[in-house]
């Protein structure tokens, strides 16, 4: 199976319940499973807080509009993990792309599942 078929879009995860995209043209997708709770996230967004329990980062939505996108930016720039590449992706739902941290720097979605 070659990488494109693997490939997941943007637009087919977390959308069941999600707001109109007009209202929150933004979304978070997070490789939970990958954190091992670094806390650049809480230090550099509101959206993003540890948790005392698991010590892991948790984000207090994952749809937003403009008013919070150059924080959430922030934390997905400045998550260490996955060698530096990042586990927060911040997915401009209108184009599909991910802006943010963008490692391919063409858009496409950086996950590894």
């Amino acid at each position: 199976m070659s990488d494109s078929e693997d490939a997941h879009a943007p637009s087919e995860i977390g959308e069941a319940n999600a707001p109109p995209v007009e209202e929150a043209p933004y979304k978070i997708i997070f490789e939970a499973n990958k954190c091992f709770g670094a806390g650049k996230c809480a230090e550099k967004s509101t959206n993003w807080e540890m948790s005392i329990d698991s010590g892991l980062g948790t984000p207090n939505t994952y749809f937003f509009g403009e008013e919070d996108l150059e924080h959430n930016l922030a934390a997905a720039e400045a998550c260490p993990a996955k060698k530096d590449v990042g586990i927060i992706h911040v997915v401009d739902r209108r184009t599909d792309e991910e802006i943010a941290p963008n490692p391919h720097g063409d858009g496409t979605l950086s996950v590894d599942w």
